[in-house]
Formats: structure tokens, sequence, C-alpha cells
């Protein structure tokens, strides 16, 4: 602040001219405030306000969020699930406690407690194996001199004169057939999980007295499948010590029945039925199946996948899209046909075979694209609708598909077999744990039962 009474006029004059002007400035900052000051007031107000309006209510701000609307007081409650899809706690088989012993403040000695919160952890024990070896002991008797030796019987444990138990051969069998590993990964395995080694042509050697001990249960199998009323029949490369062969497949709703055969013939399916089987054989269009005299079902999922096809390779054809369309038409209402008079359901048969001759017979003597279908499906309409006559039947072949599928993995895996024995054992196999499977029955104990030779289940059974 300088000395005014040194002021001179001049500086006088000039510095009341500064004061003026700050002055000025801040009588407008003051209005300023008091205006922001007069608004915030007013949206106070509103808030305050009651949420219905009314005196003294004013207008909310667009910020202000609209309350949510009340429930309905009688809408109902949601139902509780009868299942919850959560996981699980399994029920522990070891509990391990944690506790603080000591204060970690005061070192006092702490007791008793209560549970806080758990924790679940699943793991698979390291368990060694198990080599149990069997002493036994000659005893003489002191009056008549005689000695006695324990007579032994392993037959419930053991097979024969083998070192591996059953229960480790029904593993073998099980990583074999339904892992589909090599004999190299099954070596492998075991010396990893259990710390055993075995040579691989001591596992070989398992594998073959597996289905040595399972032929009678196989052979049972071909009577099951000889029994039912239908049969599912389908067929896939095998090779055999590099030579190509096949590996044919039968099945019905709870059996697997596979067999090789060098030949792709309709001999491998006369004999594995029988030439007096007077079942429904179900199958694709392959003629090696043409011999059966009774009654046929052909796969409406190879032919209506040949249609599709025909429908993409022609998308420009209407004359064809119009024709596949409607050859997939009958197709779909005869599928869905239901009605339980055996006589109804012939006549249905009858309906649907004429509909697909009047489509098919016309395209069928003529140079058009559709011309080998409809050629297929005059040959063979008899035996396209079936499955309307016998309703247990279904219209497709995917049973077999789907019974040879494993099959099929397990040769891109191996590339077949080396020797007939070999073939026989994996035919064998197959069939044995492939029903189990289809039976929906404990794999590993079936195969236990079957060792030990235990009574089974009739094949077939569910």
């Amino acid at each position: 602040m300088p000395d005014l009474s040194a002021l001179t006029l001049e500086a006088a004059l000039d510095l009341v001219r500064q004061l003026l002007e700050a002055n000025g400035e801040l009588q407008a900052k003051v209005l300023t405030l008091e205006q922001q000051n007069a608004d915030l007031q007013r949206e106070i107000a509103g808030l305050r306000s009651p949420p219905g309006g009314g005196a003294g209510a004013t207008a909310k701000p667009d910020w202000v969020k609209a309350n949510r609307p009340p429930r309905p007081p009688d809408k109902e409650k949601r139902k509780k699930r009868e299942q919850a899809f959560v996981r699980l706690k399994q029920p522990p088989t070891r509990v391990e406690v944690h506790a603080v012993e000591r204060c970690p403040d005061c070192d006092r000695k702490l007791e008793g407690g209560w549970v806080h919160r758990t924790r679940e952890v699943i793991e698979i024990p390291a368990v060694p194996v198990e080599i149990i070896e069997h002493v036994l002991l000659a005893r003489r008797c002191g009056v008549c001199a005689k000695r006695h030796v324990p007579r032994l019987d392993l037959s419930s444990v053991v097979v024969g004169k083998h070192r591996v138990g059953v229960r480790l051969m029904s593993f073998i069998g099980w990583l074999h057939e339904i892992g589909r590993m090599p004999i190299r990964r099954i070596q492998s395995l075991l010396m990893v999980l259990y710390g055993l080694h075995l040579s691989a042509g001591e596992i070989c050697e398992v594998l073959h007295t597996l289905a040595k001990k399972g032929e009678p249960a196989y052979g049972d199998l071909q009577k099951a499948v000889q029994a039912h009323p239908f049969v599912h029949a389908d067929e896939t490369g095998w090779r055999e010590d590099g030579v190509n062969g096949y590996l044919w497949s039968f099945s019905t709703p709870t059996v697997r029945f596979f067999v090789h055969d060098k030949s792709r013939s309709h001999e491998v399916p006369e004999r594995v039925l029988g030439a007096d089987w007077k079942g429904i054989l179900c199958s694709d269009f392959y003629s090696g199946y043409y011999y059966h005299p009774g009654l046929h079902q052909r796969c409406w999922v190879h032919f209506s996948r040949d249609l599709k096809a025909l429908k993409e390779k022609h998308p420009d054809d209407l004359g064809v899209s119009r024709w596949v369309d409607g050859v997939l038409d009958i197709y779909h209402r005869a599928k869905h046909y239901q009605n339980g008079d055996p006589r109804q359901r012939v006549k249905a048969r009858e309906q649907y075979q004429s509909e697909l001759a009047g489509l098919a017979e016309p395209y069928a003597r003529s140079d058009c694209p559709q011309r080998v279908l409809a050629e297929r499906a005059v040959r063979f309409l008899p035996e396209l609708f079936t499955f309307v006559e016998h309703p247990d039947v279904p219209p497709d072949n995917n049973a077999a598909e789907r019974a040879i599928r494993p099959s099929v993995i397990a040769r891109k895996v191996s590339g077949g077999t080396r020797s007939d024995a070999g073939s026989k054992t994996r035919s064998v196999l197959m069939s044995l744990y492939a029903t189990w499977q289809a039976q929906g029955r404990n794999v590993l104990a079936a195969c236990q039962a079957m060792l030990a030779g235990k009574p089974q289940p009739a094949a077939g059974d569910a």
C-alpha cells in the first residue's frame, strides 16, 4: 500500500480510478453469484416437493430417474424349480481342519472355534500297483506222515496262468475299446498312473485272453441279433496286415455285433443272420443286402442327402427343386404318420408308395437331372415305407452308422490289425463292450463278471 501523504495529485487520481474499476468487477461477480444461488434454491425446492405434484411442486430435472412402479399385489410369485441346476457339493472322503493355534498379536493360545467357511478340492490318489504273492505252504501230518498242500482257487481274481488280474484285464480292454488307445499308449498310461510296466506283447496277450473268454457271450450276441424282429446292418473298410477287408456291423437297440471278413458280398450278412432269417433288414442302398427275401427298410437319411445334393447342384432349375421338395414332403408326412390300427397303417403305406411312384416314374424314363434318383425311388419303392406299416422300425439306418462310427475312428488311429487273430479279437471285444454300453451297464463290472465266470444277464437284456 503506497504512502498516501507522499502522493502527488496525479498519482492519487490514478489510484482512485483503479479502485473504482476493481469495485465494479466485484459488484458484477456478486450479481452473478446471487443469480446462481436463486437457481439452486429453486432446484432444491423442486426435489423436496411431494412425488405426485400439487402445491409447491416443481418439475424434476431430466437427470432425476422416475420411481419404479410398484408390483401389482395380485401377481403370482415365481414357482420354485423342482431341480436346481447348480453344482452340488460331494460328500467328503477326508476332512482337514485348519485353525490359528496362537494369537498373532498377543501370542495367547486359541481353542475352540466355529466353521467360518469351507473349500472343496477334488483330487485323485497316487495309488501304486498292488502286487499280490500267493504263498502255498506244505505241511506234514505228524500221525500219518503225509504232506498236505492247500488247493488254491483264484478263478475269481485271475484268468488261467496269467499274472494280470481280472480288474486290470478289464481296464486294459476298456482303454483299448472304449478309449480307443493303441497298445503303446496303454503301456505308457499304466506306467504313469500306477508305476506298472507291461510289455506290448503281454498287453496283446491280455486282449486275446479277453476275446477268448468272451467267445461264448459273442455267440449269444449273434443269436440275439437273429432273434430280433429288425436289424440294422452296415459295413466299413478294415485293413488286416495291409490288406483291405471289411468290418460288418449288425445292430439292434440293445445289441452290437461285429464281424471281420475279407469279402463285401451278400454271403457275410447271410451267414451272420442265417439263410432262414425272416426279420426286417434296415440298410442303405448297397447291393450286398439284396439277397434278403424278407422285408427291407432302406435308409431315408442317405436318400435325403442325395436329394439335397441334387438340389444344390441345380440351384437355378425350378423343376428339380419342386421335384425334390415333393419327394421330401411325402417322406415327412409318412414319418409323422400316427395310427394304431394295423390295417390303416397298411393302407397308409400303400398310399405313400403310390404318391412317390406317381412323382418318380415320369422322370425315371426321361433324360433329366433327377433321373438317377427317380430310378432309385422306383426300384426300391416297396422298401422305402416299411416303417409306416411297422412303427417300431425307424426310417433310417442311423443305429448302424452310430454303432460303426467308433470302429472307424479306431481304424484311423491304429490303421487296422496285423493278423487274423487280431481281427477276431477286435470283433469280439468291440461287440462285447459296445453291447454293454448300449445296455447302460457298468462296462468294467460286466467285463470282470465275465472273466470271473459269474452268471450274466441274457444277451439283449437292457
